[in-house]
């Protein structure tokens, strides 16, 4: 079963998600990429290693969810910490065979070159984690002249630190490469954020489009799910949870394979645009304030934002995205209600609830199944969940709180 959309094009998009992360400057992944094929192409690579490296570049921090580790990365030339999400970016691959290549390469990014022998990595490995980290370093450099515009102002500058540190942090083949391809101004202004989408569209133009499996896909849903979950220890594995519970739902209603599939990655995906949310405002064990509460209510948005942009995500973008929509329109971000709430989008909402409510959380524990059964059926009564998705999951519920509470296995 393969989705009708380009697997490259769902990585590209996915990887969105990753840059939310800098909340206040969002284009991390793509500026390194966008560097790095740079650099590929005046090192004369060909076009399928010139894309694996943009790729790359885009990926390179899959394992980093918490906006304190990211603020770390970017104020510190060498975080002692870095290593930490190294190694979470490569266990997250590792397993994932379109991508595992870049495992390895990811493991080492922030290991600096004249350390790398004594981590036995050489050659082509070499090469590709050092790029990164070298790229990598010249954003962190370049991130607080982006709000201004001023990069352009203080190139020279960055330039005089890559080229100060060629033989210690960076290959001095690659620190040469870099100050051949930075010379132009262009270099420079390909990284600012109108000239960015222009080089999205031509890397996506690069490569062959391959179609993309449904297997993949859920694979690729259950790796993002997992950056999310990771982001606090509030909501740890909620993303596992709701997916089974909203599929577990879809097969109850009656609904077909390849809904139940596209169930399930909704439930995967829908809080993906939870990683701009500032880890004070979603580990705060105190009552939000109102703009707190603004914040986290653009959850959901930014998920629609980011799975719209895919071909054939259609209904895996509403259903994920209408998660906080309720039947009687008082919901957000949309207000939608009635028939504007297909079944699975129902569905979706009533899993997302159900297992908040089921999961142990650091500061309380999860309900029983009495309690819980007592607290949806308040919640139909109240209009605020769809009353046929609620009595299927009632007439189910040891079921659903299985599906709930599972360690995941996949």
């Amino acid at each position: 079963m393969f989705l009708h959309t380009d697997f490259r094009q769902v990585v590209h998009t996915l990887s969105d998600a990753l840059d939310l992360v800098g909340v206040d400057d969002v284009g991390h992944g793509k500026r390194v990429g966008i560097m790095a094929a740079e650099c590929a192409a005046v090192m004369g690579l060909g076009v399928e290693e010139r894309a694996f490296l943009f790729d790359l570049g885009l990926l390179h921090d899959i394992g980093v969810s918490s906006t304190r580790v990211h603020r770390n990365l970017v104020t510190e030339f060498d975080w002692p910490e870095a290593w930490r999400h190294c190694r979470t970016g490569h266990d997250l691959m590792a397993d994932f065979a379109p991508l595992s290549a870049m495992a390895s390469p990811i493991l080492h990014h922030h290991t600096p070159w004249n350390k790398l022998p004594e981590a036995d990595v050489a050659g082509k490995l070499a090469l590709r984690a050092n790029l990164i980290l070298m790229t990598d370093r010249v954003d962190a450099m370049s991130a607080p002249f982006h709000a201004d515009n001023s990069l352009l102002a203080h190139a020279g500058e960055i330039r005089n630190v890559v080229r100060g540190h060629a033989g210690t942090y960076f290959s001095p083949e690659l620190v040469d490469v870099f100050l051949e391809a930075s010379r132009t101004e262009a270099f420079w202004l390909r990284l600012e954020a109108r000239a960015m989408g222009l080089v999205l569209r031509d890397q996506l133009l690069m490569t062959q489009i391959v179609p993309l499996d449904m297997d993949e896909l859920r694979h690729l849903a259950l790796i993002f799910a997992r950056i999310v979950d990771a982001k606090s220890p509030f909501t740890a594995e909620h993303s596992l949870g709701v997916a089974r519970v909203a599929r577990l739902l879809g097969e109850l209603l009656g609904l077909d394979e390849e809904t139940c599939v596209k169930l399930e990655v909704a439930g995967l995906l829908h809080d993906l645009g939870k990683l701009r949310v500032a880890d004070e405002i979603l580990d705060k064990p105190d009552r939000l304030n109102s703009a707190e509460r603004f914040v986290i209510n653009t959850h959901s948005f930014e998920t629609y934002q980011i799975l719209s942009r895919i071909p054939g995500f259609e209904e895996i973008t509403a259903w994920a995205s209408y998660h906080h929509e309720e039947p009687d329109g008082s919901g957000y971000p949309f207000h939608l209600s009635g028939d504007e709430l297909t079944l699975p989008a129902r569905a979706m909402r009533v899993a997302d609830i159900f297992q908040a409510m089921v999961q142990d959380r650091p500061y309380r524990s999860g309900l029983g199944p009495d309690r819980v059964r007592e607290f949806m059926r308040d919640m139909a009564d109240a209009g605020r969940i769809d009353r046929e998705v609620a009595d299927m999951l009632d007439a189910n519920i040891d079921q659903a709180l299985k599906a709930a509470t599972a360690a995941e296995t996949a």
